[in-house]
């Protein structure tokens, strides 16, 4: 199937690691010219190359923390150099931040809603006008399950992804006269950078996610690579009619559709 993506160019926050890696794969094996944001200078750099080498394609990357106010306000303008133009933007960047009410000062409330929330606002509030320009274009925003259907202790992070939903219907509403699509996808337990670093001797990554699975209507943890897929089709021409959804992406967990 041709997603039409041939040319399109996409910022990825979050992009050199887990979910946003593999989003950059898939997107510049289907012809998208693609940015990165990250962090680490030197590993994003090395990323990219990576990738570029794997896909065949352009992946450039750009250092950047998105819970700064002066990166964001960089970002769209340095992916819009460095690419020519810039038709898709994937608010990936994110971080587990799961505690009970009485555990979360307001320091990490206020970090949280920099990281998941602000990061998304500000970055939309850059792009849109030049996906406006250029007659349309997609967002994508990371979302939890629990930004639906929150369980107890998931604090702050379920609230910061509840906001993003907001955001995502708010913008879709606004935007959807300017042909700019706005879509969330809720992730559930899918293989991550964050789950890798939790692995020891003594629980080896491959029993984490086999316990993880357990509680999975499919009966196994999601791939990298199946959210990939996904972000490609929400922003392809195969899903022009889609917009304002929020997918769970998450093997039939999440209690809510």
């Amino acid at each position: 199937m041709d997603l039409g993506l041939d040319g399109k160019c996409a910022l990825i926050t979050g992009g050199s690691d887990g979910l946003g890696r593999a989003t950059a794969v898939r997107l510049a094996a289907e012809g998208a010219r693609v940015a990165i944001c990250g962090r680490r200078g030197d590993y994003l750099a090395a990323t990219a190359r990576e990738l570029a080498q794997v896909t065949g394609g352009t992946v450039v990357p750009i250092q950047g923390d998105v819970s700064s106010q002066s990166d964001c306000n960089r970002l769209i303008p340095e992916t819009i150099a460095a690419l020519g133009g810039i038709d898709i933007l994937v608010n990936n960047a994110g971080a587990s931040a799961a505690a009970s009410l009485l555990d979360v000062d307001d320091d990490s409330w206020q970090s949280d809603f920099d990281l998941k929330v602000m990061a998304a606002v500000r970055l939309c509030r850059s792009a849109v006008p030049h996906l406006r320009a250029r007659g349309g274009g997609s967002i994508i925003n990371a979302a939890i399950a629990g930004g639906k259907a929150p369980n107890a202790r998931q604090l702050p992070t379920s609230l910061m992804r509840a906001a993003g939903l907001n955001l995502t219907k708010s913008l879709a509403n606004e935007f959807a006269a300017d042909n700019i699509r706005v879509n969330a996808i809720c992730i559930g337990k899918i293989k991550s950078a964050q789950w890798e670093r939790r692995a020891t001797n003594e629980r080896p990554l491959e029993d984490i996610y086999q316990d993880m699975g357990a509680s999975v209507p499919l009966g196994r943890v999601g791939e990298a690579e199946d959210y990939g897929d996904l972000v490609a089709f929400l922003c392809s021409a195969r899903a022009s009619y889609i917009t304002g959804t929020a997918v769970n992406l998450d093997g039939g967990l999440c209690p809510t559709l």
